[in-house]
């Protein structure tokens, strides 16, 4: 597959995105007929939501965020759709750790209720971490090494593990993926920050 997105945080509070999945018709394919084999023939469109419900840090320093989100909710066949590929709504609590002069640990810990078409129904949790690096900019191995972020999740499903990194003071970011530990899944995003 492939995949375009737009995705705006409208408030500090508030996020939104709109995301179109390009489907491949593979060789031999029994849904996808025969001229279509070998090409880009499907679209699957798909709207998600996040609202956080708390700040980290709100209350007293050590209190999580918590987010409550959501992922294609409006394609159901019983709402006139019928490719709701990636249908889920989930809970999720976040904390970050800093290390002077070394980086930002993060912690993620989410319930997932997954709901999508052609896909096992699930109701369990999910859990993820993140490693910022933030050296000291004393050189350009330093430097580099401050635009990495390391990732590790299970997502309810699978276990996953990758990258970002972030070009030109965060405008363009380079995610990598290799989904289950194999399937690679990669791409360039670009940021447009208003301010």
């Amino acid at each position: 597959t492939f995949n375009y997105y737009i995705n705006i945080t409208m408030f500090p509070w508030l996020e939104v995105s709109y995301i179109c999945t390009l489907v491949h018709a593979d060789h031999g394919s029994a849904y996808f007929p025969e001229q279509s084999w070998g090409k880009f023939t499907n679209q699957d469109r798909a709207f998600s939501a996040r609202l956080r419900l708390w700040k980290e840090g709100w209350w007293k320093e050590w209190t999580p965020q918590i987010v409550l989100g959501l992922d294609d909710p409006t394609s159901h066949a019983d709402h006139g759709g019928s490719n709701n590929y990636a249908t889920r709504y989930y809970l999720a609590v976040t904390k970050h750790l800093n290390f002077q002069n070394i980086g930002e640990w993060g912690v993620h810990a989410a319930f997932v209720y997954g709901n999508a078409k052609g896909m096992e129904h699930y109701k369990r949790p999910s859990f993820g971490t993140n490693f910022r690096f933030a050296f000291p900019e004393t050189s350009i191995i330093s430097k580099a090494a401050n635009g990495l972020n390391l990732m590790a999740e299970y997502d309810a499903r699978t276990c996953n593990v990758g990258f970002e990194y972030s070009f030109w003071k965060d405008y363009v970011n380079l995610v990598a993926e290799l989904n289950n530990g194999k399937y690679f899944s990669g791409g360039l995003v670009f940021k447009v920050h208003l301010k």
